[in-house]
């Protein structure tokens, strides 16, 4: 999937190295830091979904959202990198965007321990 097609929403505790990084390759990103930095999560959510964006985050609240709460969503990229220095991070996302992008679409992933977990949520 080429960069026209997927759009993002980049959480803060993300950080701007992400966020600079997709802009450079091409896709269309938004930075919650950008918008609101105090942001809901529920509020990303809808932002994200009202604008066709995968939600980019380290931040697990937003699986209990999703399973639990059953939101609407069209996409989150979970990032369990506690610690990742921004380099690191990039590297990650650009090796997710390389491998799974024509995969992650409206799908609730998880990537831990240098593995990603990539699941179709039903709504």
């Amino acid at each position: 999937m080429n960069s026209s097609e997927l759009k993002f929403l980049v959480d803060v505790g993300v950080g701007r190295k992400v966020e600079e990084y997709l802009q450079l390759q091409g896709y269309d990103t938004k930075a919650v830091r950008d918008i609101d930095p105090r942001m809901q999560d529920k509020e990303i959510i809808r932002i994200a979904v009202s604008e066709c964006r995968i939600v980019i985050t380290m931040d697990k609240d937003f699986g209990e959202l999703i399973y639990h709460s059953s939101m609407e969503h069209c996409g989150v990229l979970l990032l369990r990198l506690e610690g990742a220095t921004g380099a690191e991070k990039v590297k990650v996302v650009n090796d997710i965007l390389a491998n799974y992008s024509d995969q992650i679409k409206n799908c609730f992933c998880v990537f831990q321990n240098d593995k990603i977990r990539i699941k179709k949520i039903k709504r």
